[in-house]
């Protein structure tokens, strides 16, 4: 038979509270989607606003000082509006107004010079440049749109990696285009600028920029390599294709670095997409002897609680008002919560600072191992709130810009009893590859022994590993042919 009984149990669970919650997720947010997610709440929040008081000044105190004067425009326009309003009065009509304020462009500068903003140049994508030269060639109605055709399948690299099979169909011109009509379409945007556009691979591009080498024999021996030993080029494999080509492999070292010097990406120049900038969290200064650390002022929004929409709301509170209650607590819990992050992030950066000194003054060699748990126990926090705080958020030193978790490596115990970070071990790696002979690398096993002969013993594949995190090439690659 079966029995059916309920049971009473008691346990414990940690779980976040709503103001825990949201205190974690502005901590480990960065810079960017914080000040994201600040806009947003101005926006959204009426008990929130922007901060606009200048330093030093109470918020409703007028500004200490002479006032500044009012240029002519604006005493006429204060002085309209003191003047009463007279039935022998008339109003400027439309053309007096436009001839005194819109007759000059919007975008003009005060004194007449043209303004930062029309000199911004418009930018111009692949698809339009390549239209705008298409519209220019004296060609026949059927040509011009299928070479339209092709020049809208150019991808954002200038690549047409649509096969052009199934782009004949899309132009829907009677009778449909053949494959020769494609062809000569491809072949007009491929003479298009610029050069190498419209190609459907890498050595396609390549070739049809080898008119731009002016040097005829240079332009000889780049065609043969780019016809037949594309995959030599791509090893840097100097000594075999010296031999294939009949020359020295010096010789074969510049025609292959002139190759170089053309462009794999000939549609790049026109792409859309900006550079994201690094804005640092925290900047680090040597004042005295001493480093100083303070947050960046750029990065601290610039956001209060509006005082007379609180007391408003507390004064005539009714019971009806959940909602606008809820955006009261909402508005001081993020004030409250921005205030904790930067002092949490400037608590931590500190202490890295004070860890980390001398990597501060003397570069990557001299970094310290570091771990989590050692700052975690110097501010006083949780480890897990070190990684947040670390991640995504950057310090901008004198040698450069660098995020937080950059200084925290595992140390590495040398022969002589001594850690060592992994970061000075990249550094000393670097210094040796810098120092080496061009026409006789060092492979990474060479790396390795010369390390060990400093009483470091790391294995070939943590060098090779490093040398990857440094973005330096193989031992083949690098090596140069006198």
């Amino acid at each position: 038979m079966i029995f059916t009984e309920l049971r009473t149990t008691q346990r414990q669970t940690q779980a976040l509270s709503p103001r825990l919650q949201h205190a974690v997720r502005l901590l480990q947010m960065s810079s960017l989607d914080f000040s994201a997610m600040v806009h947003d709440m101005l926006g959204r929040n009426p008990f929130l606003e922007q901060a606009e008081a200048a330093d030093g000044l109470e918020e409703g105190d007028p500004p200490a000082g002479p006032q500044p004067e009012m240029d002519g425009r604006a005493q006429d326009v204060v002085d309209a509006a003191d003047t009463p309003l007279s039935s022998e009065a008339t109003m400027p009509d439309d053309r007096e107004i436009w001839n005194a304020e819109g007759g000059a462009s919007a975008g003009r500068a005060e004194d007449g010079e043209f303004s930062a903003l029309e000199l911004t140049p418009v930018p111009c994508s692949l698809h339009q440049h390549l239209r705008s030269q298409l519209n220019v060639l004296k060609l026949p109605e059927r040509d011009h749109v299928l070479a339209c055709i092709v020049a809208e399948s150019v991808d954002e690299d200038g690549y047409l990696r649509t096969p052009l099979e199934e782009l004949a169909p899309l132009s829907g011109l009677e009778p449909p285009a053949d494959m020769d009509e494609m062809q000569i379409a491809l072949k007009r945007v491929q003479a298009l600028d610029p050069l190498g556009v419209g190609a459907r691979s890498v050595a396609e591009s390549l070739w049809l920029q080898l008119p731009a080498i002016s040097c005829e024999q240079t332009r000889q021996l780049a065609e043969c390599i780019v016809r037949d030993h594309i995959e030599l080029l791509a090893a840097r494999d100097m000594q075999t294709l010296a031999e294939r080509l009949g020359v020295t492999p010096a010789e074969a070292e510049a025609v292959c670095l002139r190759l170089r010097r053309l462009d794999p990406r000939p549609g790049w120049r026109f792409s859309s997409s900006q550079a994201a900038y690094i804005v640092p969290d925290v900047l680090t200064s040597k004042v005295g002897g001493q480093w100083r650390v303070q947050l960046n002022p750029a990065v601290i929004p610039k956001v209060r609680m509006n005082q007379i929409y609180a007391e408003l709301f507390q004064r005539h509170r009714r019971q009806g008002d959940g909602e606008m209650a809820s955006h009261l607590q909402e508005a001081r819990w993020t004030l409250r919560n921005i205030d904790q992050r930067f002092a949490t992030i400037l608590d931590v950066a500190a202490a890295i600072v004070r860890r980390q000194r001398h990597f501060l003054e003397f570069g990557a060699m001299a970094m310290k191992p570091l771990g989590l748990k050692e700052i975690a126990d110097e501010v006083g926090i949780h480890e897990s709130t070190v990684s947040r705080v670390t991640n995504n958020k950057f310090i901008a030193t004198p040698s450069g810009v660098y995020e937080l978790k950059y200084f925290f490596s595992r140390a590495i115990v040398s022969s002589n009893g001594s850690a060592c970070s992994g970061t000075a071990i990249r550094g000393l790696i670097k210094d040796i590859i810098d120092a080496e002979n061009p026409a006789s690398p060092l492979s990474d096993a060479d790396i390795t022994r010369l390390l060990a002969r400093q009483g470091l013993v790391v294995a070939r594949r943590t060098v090779t590993k490093y040398r990857q995190m440094l973005k330096i090439d193989a031992v083949e690659r690098r090596r140069q042919h006198a």
